[in-house]
């Protein structure tokens, strides 16, 4: 089936579907996926629109309108109040840990764990890291996303690991909502809201990383929201792949009438800022060094700032958030957030139970949105008061 066939029968699927809105009518411009040559050939279309930083900032410009346009964030929501609720504080080995919630509309909750440094004075201001996760099982509570929290914590960071929407608690929308990566590109905006709320947090040191899916949101988060002073996508940057799932690909935020571009480009908004791109040599971040990285590295040297940026490639590893990656993740942050590096990850997993932020005891609350109809009404009511 060509590309053609694909995208028409595509919308008769969508258009058919039942709870069918009219944001999500805006359906992406092509496939999620190109070849690997079609790739190389695209990234030196997009070289060619640029020679100078003049030119680069113009077309960086345009490439973020694009994806707050595709994501149907403009004009961008008016920011409510958080109402966060923080409980169960727990204490690790040299970290603490709270179930947390906040609303980034009107009754559509965030959800997550807050971790801190163990005996931390709140009048003392840390550098905060988000850490969105990736796609799997109840992925908040995995090892890989427990551990990398627990240890940036125990280097003086505060850590919000928070869900993808419909994944964890965050359970008011299934997480093919067509409009998915609407809510999760906002989600990820007030989650600074939050961390920048908190007293003891530097808002001029945030940073943030995640895998996967949760790569995709970090320089999504990073492209639009310049408030993120250092980045770590990891296993996500590739120019022949945009993610194969509506929250990083349901939306036209990388191809329109207006604009065309890639992940290798939106990651590459972030120049001048401290970047590490962490690839593999088993899924399609298998070309970073030799495709994706010498393209973003030309961004950055017309800023002169070849020194903020690096790339950490694993070609005998996978798609996962191993120890290897954290370990250069942490060194990266550590560095440029001023933190103090640590590789001891032991102690760093609790029970999954103790996590959960809406339990029986802890019920979300009865005003909450009950759908991703109702929550789209809310994002719009939101949009049309500002």
């Amino acid at each position: 089936m060509n590309v053609t066939a694909i995208r028409i029968f595509s919308i008769l699927i969508i258009a058919l579907a039942p709870g069918f809105s009219a944001i999500a009518q805006t359906l992406p411009m092509k496939e999620p996926r190109l070849t690997e040559e079609q790739a190389r050939q695209k990234l030196a279309e997009y070289a060619a629109t640029w020679h100078t930083q003049e030119q680069w900032e113009k077309r960086a410009a345009n490439i973020r309108a694009g994806i707050l346009r595709g994501a149907n964030l403009v004009p961008l929501p008016h920011r409510n109040d958080l109402k966060p609720i923080i409980w169960g504080k727990r204490a690790g080995k040299g970290y603490t840990v709270e179930n947390v919630a906040f609303e980034s509309l009107p009754g559509f909750f965030v959800t997550g764990n807050l971790y801190r440094p163990a005996g931390e004075d709140l009048s003392q201001r840390h550098a905060a890291i988000l850490c969105p996760h990736g796609h799997g099982l109840n992925p908040r509570f995995s090892p890989a996303t427990q551990t990398r929290s627990a240890m940036l914590a125990r280097m003086g960071a505060v850590v919000l690991a928070y869900d993808m929407v419909g994944m964890g608690d965050s359970t008011q929308l299934a997480h093919k909502d067509p409009n998915a990566l609407t809510f999760q590109l906002w989600d990820s905006i007030r989650a600074l809201d939050f961390l920048s709320s908190l007293p003891d947090v530097d808002p001029a040191r945030l940073g943030c990383t995640g895998e996967s899916g949760g790569g995709t949101q970090t320089f999504m988060l990073c492209a639009v929201d310049d408030r993120v002073a250092v980045s770590v996508p990891v296993v996500m940057v590739s120019a022949h792949f945009f993610g194969g799932c509506v929250c990083e690909s349901g939306l036209p935020i990388h191809h329109s009438d207006q604009h065309d571009t890639d992940n290798v480009e939106i990651t590459a908004l972030f120049a001048p800022k401290p970047l590490l791109v962490i690839s593999d040599g088993k899924d399609w971040t298998k070309n970073v060094p030799t495709m994706e990285f010498p393209y973003i590295q030309s961004v950055y040297k017309l800023y002169g700032a070849l020194d903020q940026v690096e790339n950490t490639h694993l070609p005998n590893e996978g798609h996962d958030y191993g120890s290897s990656k954290r370990e250069a993740m942490y060194r990266f942050m550590a560095k440029h957030l001023r933190l103090n590096p640590q590789l001891d990850e032991s102690d760093t997993v609790l029970d999954p139970a103790v996590l959960h932020v809406f339990t029986d005891d802890h019920p979300r609350p009865a005003y909450a949105l009950k759908n991703g109809p109702e929550v789209l009404a809310e994002l719009k009511k939101m949009q049309n008061s500002n």
